[in-house]
């Protein structure tokens, strides 16, 4: 009877190091099954974080450089910028990339690197002992915020899909979730979109996904998944928020009119 279900090229053989519950593991998947159908992993260089994923370079079978803290984007345009027919993308947490690296990727963005962001948004700080992050919802209990997140004091969560939606420059924006098996499957099919409209060089690309991270939140991994759709999803809605073809449009009516 053959396999219907196997392991991605694109991974390697080794156990990853993430808790019990952890979606890090369901992510990596859907990227590496995305890379193998684009048939790009010979190509393809990712760029680690500094946090939970610091070690994705043991998990997939491609290149791979590690970036300092909240500079993967900056590595990466590095790279696609010298070699534009590599298949660039950085995989990165709320805090390396909406805290320490929320100018590089902003700037990136608006630059239109074109270059791929699988963004991991799980509401705290992972690896670093679970402190409040930029994502933290307002309430939420954190080692540095034991009582819980106060607005007063630290503004809203930030939403970085809407705020990278809101730059000209066209770009593929979208935000998703691996919560559920339906989400799961949406999810997939945006990142196979940004890949593809990288290696068709059309725009920067960032996917957004909401995850989660049981030993940090205090639950066990099904209350997690419950706490994410019930108080994540209301606020970091679902959904594409930018595609080239909607950027580019209003551009070239602009040119018309000109």
């Amino acid at each position: 009877m053959g396999k219907t279900f196997q392991k991605p090229e694109a991974l390697t053989d080794n156990h990853t190091h993430y808790c019990p519950g952890c979606t890090h593991g369901i992510i990596h998947r859907l990227v590496a099954e995305v890379i193998d159908e684009l048939d790009i992993r010979k190509r393809t260089v990712g760029i680690a974080p500094v946090g939970c994923a610091v070690l994705a370079y043991n998990y997939f079978a491609c290149d791979f450089q590690e970036a300092a803290h909240g500079r993967a984007p900056a590595m990466a345009t590095g790279i696609k910028r010298v070699r534009p027919d590599l298949a660039v993308f950085t995989y990165q947490g709320d805090g390396d990339l909406a805290s320490i690296g929320m100018g590089e990727i902003i700037h990136a963005a608006n630059r239109g690197e074109k270059f791929t962001s699988i963004f991991v948004n799980n509401a705290v700080y992972g690896m670093t002992g679970g402190q409040m992050a930029p994502t933290t919802m307002p309430g939420q209990r954190t080692t540095t915020s034991p009582m819980g997140r106060n607005t007063d004091q630290t503004g809203m969560p930030i939403k970085m899909a809407d705020l990278l939606a809101s730059l000209q420059t066209p770009a593929y924006i979208t935000r998703q979730a691996v919560i559920k098996p339906k989400y799961i499957n949406r999810a997939k099919k945006a990142i196979r979109q940004a890949f593809t409209y990288q290696k068709e060089g059309r725009c920067f690309s960032l996917v957004e996904v909401v995850s989660t991270c049981p030993t940090n939140w205090g639950m066990t991994p099904v209350e997690s998944l419950k706490w994410a759709e019930d108080v994540l999803l209301p606020y970091y809605k679902l959904g594409d928020y930018k595609t080239p073809e909607a950027a580019e449009e209003p551009e070239a009516n602009d040119a018309k009119k000109c």
